[in-house]
């Protein structure tokens, strides 16, 4: 989804300059990065806010300036080493950069950036860029669930191969950057590579709801027959979204994050004159089963964080909920609903393959972007860092 052509046009002093001709690489303040990411389709995870929910990380605002404007901008988080002045440079879900511009000529754009970090100490540099590199669409990904041998995407032909994607991902591997994707195809520390989206763009919910597979519209039905009810929740709400969020983890084998975190999260995203982040509770007979956290961004809605109960699920709460927060985030003009991410698998038989069934049910399409990938700045401390992490590990 492209954003507009609004940029910014305050300048600081310049700390690095690039390669390329009237372009420069320095930090800027985080009311011009916000700015820029409201108008460019920035992930929620590269905006000053999130800064504010990674409490542990210390965070920067990083821009890429030509004639005087914002084009790109990156949140960087640094995670410290122990006892050092030495961190890992982290950029979830970006930078924000026009990636057809930059596969033109890959080191005008990146090695300034690098200098710059090796300037604050940083031993190694992940990125995580949401260039699109092939999609799916809904038939196509349902056909490959029932394909017999194949149980990859990868091995799926994609309905569109994104030339730019697909050159960002050769340039970096070629310019020494090392893919960050897991070979198992489950999830991993990191952000994920796959996702489901929903487009809203100049549709009504009569039409989303007809985009729908029968399934979920007979769950819709069926939770409206039976008295589910939705509604937006606040931040005194936050503690049963967590209970049900912890039950969660429980049930699927993952570790909840603390309740400390969310409302963390609810501070730093609601902090603005408009709320970024929503909460969306379903009931039944006056008990939540479900619940969950949604953020707005540059027009697209971020399904974030979801919980149910394992009670009464006949009533199909977790379904009322999600059609009730889409109609809400087309409401408030999105373009775009995003379920987020999924495992790379197409096999009917993997304990993954039912969250893509249900994603890609509400009318969704599948999206691959170029992943993560990190780049060596000091082999030295990167080595060091990478055994303090498997000891750390051992230790758990």
């Amino acid at each position: 989804m492209p954003g507009t052509d609004v940029r910014s046009t305050r300048s600081g002093t310049v700390l690095w300059p690039a390669k390329q001709p009237g372009l420069t690489v320095r930090q800027i303040p985080a009311a011009e990065h916000t700015r820029f990411a409201q108008t460019h389709a920035a992930s929620i995870l590269q905006t000053p806010a999130w800064g504010g929910v990674k409490k542990a990380w210390r965070n920067e605002s990083i821009g890429w300036i030509e004639d005087g404007e914002v084009v790109g901008a990156a949140l960087v988080l640094y995670r410290p080493v122990p006892g050092t002045n030495r961190s890992l440079a982290y950029v979830p879900e970006g930078p924000t950069l026009p990636w057809d511009r930059v596969v033109e000529a890959p080191r005008q754009w990146l090695d300034p950036f690098q200098e710059y970090l090796k300037a604050q100490h940083a031993f190694a540099l992940r990125i995580g860029p949401t260039q699109t590199v092939r999609t799916w669409g809904t038939a196509t990904a349902k056909s490959g669930l029932a394909a017999e041998g194949v149980t990859r995407f990868s091995g799926l032909e994609p309905d569109e191969a994104v030339p730019t994607g697909l050159s960002l991902m050769r340039i970096l591997q070629a310019t020494g950057w090392v893919s960050l994707e897991n070979d198992s195809g489950e999830f991993t520390s990191g952000q994920p590579r796959l996702g489901v989206r929903v487009d809203m763009r100049d549709r009504t919910p009569e039409q989303l709801l007809k985009n729908m597979n029968q399934q979920w519209r007979r769950s819709i039905k069926k939770s409206a027959a039976a008295g589910v009810t939705v509604r937006q929740g606040d931040a005194g709400d936050l503690p049963i979204f967590h209970e049900l969020y912890v039950e969660t983890g429980e049930r699927d084998g993952f570790t909840p994050r603390p309740a400390d975190y969310f409302t963390t999260m609810w501070k730093a995203l609601n902090s603005g004159p408009e709320p970024m982040l929503r909460l969306w509770i379903s009931e039944y007979q006056g008990e939540a089963l479900s619940a969950a956290l949604t953020v707005d961004v540059d027009r697209t809605c971020w399904y974030t964080y979801g919980a149910s109960t394992s009670r009464h699920r006949e009533v199909q709460a977790p379904t009322a909920m999600q059609w009730t927060s889409m109609q809400a985030a087309l409401a408030r003009g999105n373009w775009v609903y995003d379920f987020r991410g999924i495992a790379d698998t197409l096999d009917e038989n993997d304990r993954l393959a039912g969250l893509l069934r249900f994603k890609l049910g509400a009318g969704g399409h599948v999206v691959e972007t170029a992943g993560e990938w990190e780049f060596s700045l000091s082999p030295f401390w990167h080595k060091a860092f990478q055994t303090y992490q498997k000891v750390q590990r051992a230790r758990a």
